[in-house]
């Protein structure tokens, strides 16, 4: 699940608040806000941090979320092309 998608269902929607207001709030423009709640950009560290800040959870927790998407991403993407080139010790 896609970081954006937390940040507007867990955070956003129950505390009705939009993501024009969440973007002024944090000092972001909106459309970065738009991006990261429609799963198309990343959460970087900067981005991490003012959520954080605002909703006072912790920038961490933010960049695990993004963290463990890209690795759900790469793994459905690369899952056959590692299994053919990638050898264990054991299988060699």
């Amino acid at each position: 699940m896609h970081p954006g998608e937390i940040l507007l269902e867990d955070f956003l929607k129950p505390m009705d608040i939009t993501r024009y207001r969440l973007a002024k709030s944090i000092g972001v423009p909106q459309r970065r806000v738009d991006e990261i709640c429609a799963g198309k950009r990343a959460v970087t560290a900067d981005t991490a941090l003012r959520p954080a800040r605002f909703f006072g959870t912790d920038a961490q927790s933010w960049m695990n979320l993004q963290s463990a998407y890209d690795l759900e991403v790469a793994e459905t993407k690369l899952a056959g092309k590692l299994d053919r080139e990638v050898t264990p010790p054991d299988a060699a």
